[in-house]
Order: structure tokens, then sequence, then C-alpha cells
């Protein structure tokens, strides 16, 4: 269904551009057979951009239906001036059945009354969530089950192949690919933004690349990092770029997958173990992001998303609402939650985010020290790559989720674990540590394959309270809600790597 999407939308781009605006028929769209009009959505947490929409079609869209679509737009912009006289499409999304771009408010009033259009919201800004400030204490906190004390306050404790083999895609303001501390491991994917350059103009995604996997100051120290550039130099941008920007990934992701299956069919070998992205930026509340997200997730890419700096309800902020994101508040050196720090049950977990060091733009060693849920979000995308790493499937399989084959039980395993990946990490971390990965006691995995792996015999450590919501689609286990403080802190509030310990 999506490449029949992409097809039409494509031929659509070359017909507007190529043909004079006297030559195609006139086309009579559908109409919905109700007076309901599809949602206009205009949630924002930032200001609107001025005639840019996006528009999204139902799921269950066929390809006829999308065909008349496309003569639709087709007939539109022959009948209709053109908006600041340029074609309307912006970029179309694969995955989600949807497309953006420049209309008029009278072609997008008759997009809503189209019985194929699920919903339209206003294109809007989307900026980083970072807060100035002016140690590497990030690293101890996730590595130790217990508060810093003087002791562990610089002591990070980790295995030095965590993250070999598994792509990072920092969907920000790029990255500063040339720094030495990224040792060739960093590359550039994608440059969203028209008439930009590929480069970190900012030094924001340069510096969430640093904490995921940089040689000094990286959780997963041997992880590649890609730069998926969405934001300008100023850290604002467009949604509609920023939903462009996870199409992407979510397709040289699925790629890279299908690329390591085939090489593992044919040689008995494959050296990619995985896909993760981090998205340290929101807006106000937007469905095509959050759906963009999911969909994403759906086909296997973790996701890291920062839970904003207003301290409010991060479930009115996107991509901070997507369900199936592990969505990352801002914690302090003393487990506390950081003042700015967006809480309530759309947070899944608090990862350091109060002056972290990390690598940054100006020169091959420059570094800068920044405070903000984006800099905890990192933390969070850097240890799933770690973990995926170090406990890879011998059957490489496209969808992560059922990564399903026995792991190594070297280091610290000292019992007879299952043979899901997240089955062994349940086992492995801390019980409360277990709130931000899928519950696999009671019932399976929602979206897992019901193979006999799967079980929750393999489960040795109940989880304590229940979680008011799970990113991932998976069900409650873990922390009470986020935003109890007490119970995080009683339990201790950051991520662990340290396994076992």
């Amino acid at each position: 269904m999506a490449s029949s999407f992409v097809t039409i939308a494509l031929s659509l781009a070359a017909a507007v551009s190529s043909t004079p605006l006297s030559t195609s028929p006139f086309y009579t769209p559908p109409q919905r057979t109700s007076l309901t009009l599809a949602p206009f959505a205009e949630n924002f947490r930032y200001e609107s951009i001025n005639n840019s929409y996006i528009v999204v079609l139902k799921p269950d869209a066929s390809p006829e239906v999308m065909q008349n679509h496309f003569n639709f737009l087709v007939a539109a912009h022959q009948v209709a001036p053109l908006v600041d006289d340029s074609f309307a499409i912006r970029h179309v999304y694969e995955h989600i059945n949807g497309y953006s771009g420049r209309f008029s408010r009278e072609s997008v009033e008759q997009l809503r009354a189209m019985p194929e259009v699920d919903f339209i919201e206003r294109d809007q800004i989307v900026r980083t969530q970072d807060v100035q400030n002016g140690a590497p204490w990030g690293l101890a906190r996730i590595s130790h089950r217990k508060k810093l004390s003087f002791a562990t306050f610089r002591k990070y404790e980790f295995d030095a192949s965590g993250g070999d083999g598994v792509d990072v895609y920092v969907i920000d303001t790029g990255i500063n690919i040339d720094h030495s501390e990224f040792e060739g491991r960093a590359s550039w994917g994608l440059t969203v933004p028209e008439n930009d350059v590929d480069e970190d103009g900012n030094g924001h995604g340069t510096h969430c690349a640093g904490t995921i996997a940089s040689r000094k100051y990286g959780v997963a120290k041997a992880a590649n990092v890609i730069a998926v550039k969405v934001l300008g130099s100023n850290g604002s941008g467009s949604m509609s770029d920023v939903v462009a920007g996870v199409s992407y990934a979510s397709a040289a992701a699925k790629r890279k997958a299908a690329a390591a299956a085939a090489e593992l069919k044919a040689t008995g070998k494959t050296a990619h173990k995985g896909s993760v992205a981090n998205m340290s930026l929101g807006g106000g509340k937007s469905e095509a992001l959050d759906r963009a997200v999911n969909a994403a997730v759906d086909g296997g890419l973790h996701f890291a998303v920062a839970a904003g700096n207003d301290n409010r309800d991060a479930c009115n902020y996107s991509p901070a609402a997507a369900e199936k994101a592990v969505t990352v508040g801002a914690s302090t050196l003393t487990d506390e939650r950081a003042y700015f720090s967006n809480h309530g049950k759309c947070v899944d977990v608090f990862a350091p985010g109060l002056s972290i060091v990390s690598t940054y733009i100006g020169g091959p060693d420059a570094t800068a020290t920044l405070s903000g849920t984006s800099m905890a979000s990192p933390h969070t995308a850097g240890l799933l790559a770690y973990l995926l790493s170090l406990y890879p499937s011998k059957t490489f399989d496209p969808e992560v989720y059922t990564l399903v084959d026995t792991p190594s039980l070297q280091r610290p395993f000292t019992v007879a674990l299952g043979s899901s990946l997240y089955v062994v990490v349940h086992a492995a971390l801390p019980g409360w540590a277990a709130s931000w990965l899928p519950c696999t006691r009671g019932r399976t995995h929602p979206r897992a394959n019901p193979r006999a792996d799967h079980t929750p015999a393999a489960q040795t450590r109940a989880p304590p309270a229940v979680h008011a919501r799970h990113a991932y689609g998976r069900h409650p286990c873990g922390l009470a809600q986020s935003a109890d403080l007490q119970q995080l802190h009683d339990v201790g509030m950051s991520i662990v790597i340290r396994i076992g310990e």
C-alpha cells in the first residue's frame, strides 16, 4: 500500500511540475457522505508556518482511492492560484500514507471533505530541547544502581565494544562528523531543509551524538552515528521536515536490516545488530509526527525522544507523546527531577540532563556543557545501542523486537535466561530499570511472534509497581508514574548499564 502511494505521489510531482496548467483534465473529488470533515489540528507550542500543511490519508485507503486523490491534486492546482508561485508538494511520507506542502486554504477545505483524508494539521515550528549551562557525571550515573558517591562520581563501568554493529540516527541539527571523538564512526545521512548545507551550524546535534557514541563522552562508544538534519543553525525547523527525517531514518534502517538478513543467510554472519534513533527536539502536539515515530518503531527502529523543558505535562508535546517511543525526562546529579523537565504519564524514564559535557562544533576537539531533556534522551539512545550490541541475535531479524535466539551468557549472567533480547534485559537489570523495556511477565509482548522463547516463564524477576503508560506498545510493568518523584528517588531515577550489579 505504501509503495503504491509513493509511486502516485512521485508521479504527481512530475506531472504538475512539467505539465502546462491548461492541459490537465478537470477533476471533481469525492465528498464525505456525512457532514463531518477531516480533523484539522492546530495545537502549537511555537508559531505555525503560513500556508504549509501536513495531510495524512487513512491507512486503509486503496490504490484506486489514492489515484483519485492524485488526480484531484493535479487538477486543483490548474484552476486555483499556486501559493507563492511554487508547487505544493514538499515531502511524501511513505510509512504513514501522507504528504506535506503549501496549499491555499480553499484547497485545504476541499481536502478535508475527501473521505480518504484522515486528518490535516498546520505545519509548525519545532525547536531543540536544550538549556544552555556551564564532567560527564551522567555516564557515571547510568552505570551505578545506587546514588553517586565521591568514589563513583567519575567512574563509568562499561564494555568497550558496546554499540559495535549498531547504527544510531540522530534526527537533529546535524553532526560535526569530523570531530576526533567519533573516530570515523560518524557519517552524514540526509539534509532535509531546503537550501541548507551538510553541516551542523548549531552544535545541538553534535552534542547529542557525542553523548550517544563518542569515545570520551559516549554511552555506546563503538556505535555508528548518522546525521539526519531537520533543524537549521538557529535550532528550529518545520514539523513537516521533522516527519520527513523520521521517514528517512525508518526507511534507511529497514534497508540495512534487510541487507543484514540477506548477508546472514548467504554467509552465516553479519556485523549489523540493529538501529536506534534519537530525537531531542519538540513542538506542539502533532498527530503526524507521533504516528510517524510509532510506525518507525513498528518497523524495527528503536526511538528515544526528549520529554521537553517546560515543566509541564509531556503528553501535550510531540514527539514526547508518541506511544511507542521511549520518552525521557531529565534528572540531576542528586537523582531529582530537573526543574525544567516535563513530566507526567507520557514520560517513561529519567536520565542525566543537567550540565552534560559532550562534543560540539567549532573544531575537531570542541566541547560544550549543556542541560536539558535533549541531553537526557541521548543517554537512553546510547543505552539501547549498547544493549543491542552486547546481546544480539544469532539469526538477525529486521524486526528488532523478534530477536529471539539464545544470547551469550558471558559477562555477569549466572542463571538460565529466556532467549528474547527483552527477557534477557528484564532479568539482568534491577527490577525498577525494566520500566522502559517490554514487559514479558504474564503475557507475550503484543507485537512479538507467539513462540516459546517469548513466554513469561523466562522472566526471573517480578516487576514492582505498574507504570501508568508504556512506550513501544508494551504491557505495563516497572516503575510507577514518573511524576511520583519520591518513589523514583527511592529506587534510583537513572538508567543502568552495569549489568548484574
